[in-house]
């Protein structure tokens, strides 16, 4: 069997840590700011971790 292509898109939006858990930004932070309130662009400029079923599916695009 060959093997699979990275998805690039896919890189580019999620990290893998020493232990092999995923991190993701949030959505929703890069524009309209003006109407969000300041509590709610606090809580989006963390990371957070990917778990479940989105995580095997994004590792797998990943090809880890």
């Amino acid at each position: 069997m060959p093997k699979l292509k990275t998805h690039s898109g896919t890189k580019d939006r999620f990290q893998i840590t020493k232990s092999g858990k995923l991190k993701r930004r949030h959505t929703a932070i890069n524009h309209f700011l003006k109407k969000k309130s300041a509590s709610t662009k606090r809580t989006f400029a963390g990371v957070e971790d990917v778990t479940g079923k989105n995580m095997k599916n994004i590792k797998r695009k990943l090809g880890v």
